[in-house]
């Protein structure tokens, strides 16, 4: 039995290094006539021998499935403006033909809570990271003696690792309608000098500068916006509009827990789950907004897959607020 099957092995070897001889022949034939270009070695290889052989996936089957699964997620993504489904696969790299993508970051309730601490009266999940800081504020009336406000700020978890990933793919500016406010120490200081001054302005010394750098000490902010660069509309007041940012909004995302803040570029808007510190375990940045903005980076106009998402137009016409006219 040993001896048949040593010489059926034989007879295998023999067949294929003979079928192997005939295709480098027939290979070499072709390329003399001038058609070797057209045909591959691999395509004279009987199929028994590439059994193992598993092509990848072409490039048309790989857009439809990613096409097929966009589709599954954006299904269940409607059902709830505020719940995201993330993709497992990872992003493409930017194209080098594409400028980097600009988020937009609300500051309060977003990437932040801040609490007069004097109100903090529950305790607070020791998971949070959180720091106290002052600023002083002066009352509607002009002269006042102004007053100094303790706060306690909560940051979201995964603040830091958050800004660290997106600015790896994105420019990040920071637009908040909290007022921008000054160096606490300073302002007392110099306050008299400034009355004397500009004696009719009444100085109000806000808190969101001193708090953005407390959280942004690697200056990951390449453009931060305080109240006065929000507008009036006859809706809202305190509306971000994008244009101030840049002209070209294809490639501009606002993230805001408050719809309204973009009402004047409603496909443009992510409306993000509102965070308080009665929520420790939130993971909206590292969970939900961090690979949302990641698949929008490689997209060359953002606005179709957000309209698909959250059709935020419908949202706000429910609002009584008619869509806008269509920008660039």
């Amino acid at each position: 039995m040993s001896e048949l099957a040593s010489a059926s092995a034989s007879a295998s070897d023999a067949w294929s290094a003979l079928l192997t001889w005939l295709s480098l022949l027939l290979r070499n034939l072709l390329h003399v006539i001038g058609l070797g270009g057209t045909y591959s070695y691999w395509a004279w290889v009987p199929s028994h021998l590439l059994f193992n052989f598993k092509p990848l996936p072409s490039q048309a089957e790989s857009e439809a499935e990613a096409e097929a699964e966009s589709e599954a997620e954006s299904e269940s993504e409607r059902e709830n403006l505020s719940v995201l489904t993330s993709t497992s696969r990872p992003p493409l790299p930017v194209s080098s033909t594409l400028h980097r993508l600009t988020v937009v970051l609300d500051l309060d309730e977003t990437l932040v809570c801040a609490y007069d601490t004097s109100t903090l009266t529950q305790p607070i999940s020791p998971s949070l990271n959180s720091f106290q800081f002052h600023f002083f504020s002066s009352t509607k009336q002009l002269h006042a003696t102004p007053k100094l406000n303790h706060v306690t700020v909560f940051e979201r978890p995964g603040l830091h690792h958050f800004l660290q990933e997106l600015s790896k793919f994105a420019h990040l500016v920071l637009f908040t309608a909290a007022l921008q406010g000054f160096n606490s120490s300073l302002f007392y200081l110099f306050l008299p000098l400034l009355r004397c001054v500009v004696p009719n302005y009444n100085f109000f010394s806000g808190y969101a500068r001193p708090l953005v750098d407390r959280i942004d000490v690697h200056h990951r902010f390449k453009l931060r916006l305080y109240r006065p660069a929000t507008v009036t509309t006859e809706y809202r007041e305190h509306v971000k509009d994008l244009t101030c940012i840049s002209n070209d909004l294809s490639r501009v995302v606002i993230v805001d827990n408050n719809p309204f803040s973009f009402l004047l570029q409603p496909l443009n808007g992510i409306p993000c789950v509102p965070f308080s510190p009665s929520q420790p375990s939130d993971d909206q940045l590292l969970s939900v907004l961090l690979p949302l903005l990641k698949e929008l980076s490689i997209h060359r106009d953002v606005r179709p897959l957000l309209n698909c998402i959250f059709q935020m137009p419908d949202w706000f016409q429910k609002h009584g607020i008619p869509p806008p006219p269509p920008s660039s």
